[in-house]
């Protein structure tokens, strides 16, 4: 995790105001102090920021003398909305993680838009339930893993970019499998699947075969509107314990219960 301190129209974490002066104009603006941003994002987090801050500075000093202050004061603000959006999509807040054993905590923030039994055949070897997390271009993007883990294998698959909330994205779109073995009786398969989007179009994976996560632990992200399914396989002693449209976040909220 990094930090950046811009400059910019709207706040985002702690800020103070100023104002800019340019003859008879002014527009008061937001000196943002301090932002938790994901290493993941890079180089995007950089650049696109860096855009429209350029476009800004344009803006405000090259604008036609015969220009409306409105307009100025109008345009700065929206591209200010911009900027902040582009920063805030690659945030990382700090999550305190549940630390109890029994529980699978959701891979991804977002909005649950399915949750199904299917045959898992190619890891998990059996019925395995699939919860399926659409993730918003105004979510926060960073994946972390539901349990403690340890990853077995990677599996990149390339596709199409379909929207991301329909179910059938998991099979036909760019994805990332990590198949996983939980640490902690009972020592189920879990398969955690990155899938892109129609706007997302780079999935970011940052763990290798072999490694271990801790039970919230970040490990990647996709950028810009993305999916992310979690398999469990089906016992009697699993417990689905969200609904479908039910909100979550990443390595905070309980998604399933070993009863």
């Amino acid at each position: 995790m990094f930090y950046i301190t811009p400059c910019c129209i709207l706040s985002y974490g702690r800020s103070k105001l100023t104002t800019l002066t340019k003859g008879r104009k002014s527009v008061s603006i937001i000196i943002i102090m301090r932002i938790p941003l994901t290493k993941y994002g890079l180089p995007q987090v950089v650049i696109y920021p860096a855009v429209v801050l350029f476009f800004m500075v344009m803006l405000w000093f090259w604008a036609h003398p015969t220009t409306p202050v409105w307009v100025v004061h109008y345009g700065e603000i929206a591209l200010g909305a911009v900027f902040i959006w582009s920063l805030s999509f690659f945030r990382d807040p700090a999550r305190a993680v549940p630390q109890d054993k029994n529980l699978l905590l959701a891979p991804a923030d977002g909005k649950v838009t399915d949750i199904e039994t299917v045959d898992e055949k190619d890891f998990i070897g059996e019925k395995a339930i699939r919860i399926g997390i659409f993730l918003s271009i105004f979510d926060v993007h960073i994946n972390r893993a539901p349990c403690k883990v340890r990853i077995e294998k990677i599996i990149y698959k390339q596709g199409d970019f379909i929207n991301a909330m329909k179910p059938e994205s998991g099979r036909v779109n760019e994805s990332n499998d990590l198949w996983m073995i939980r640490l902690e009786p009972p020592c189920d398969k879990l398969i955690v699947r990155q899938i892109s989007g129609a706007i997302a179009r780079r999935i970011v994976c940052r763990v290798n075969e072999g490694g271990q996560l801790d039970s919230g632990q970040r490990f990647g992200m996709i950028k810009f509107g993305s999916r992310t399914e979690l398999y469990v396989p089906v016992r009697e002693n699993v417990k689905c314990i969200i609904n479908i449209g039910d909100k979550v976040k990443a390595g905070l909220t309980p998604i399933i219960r070993y009863l």
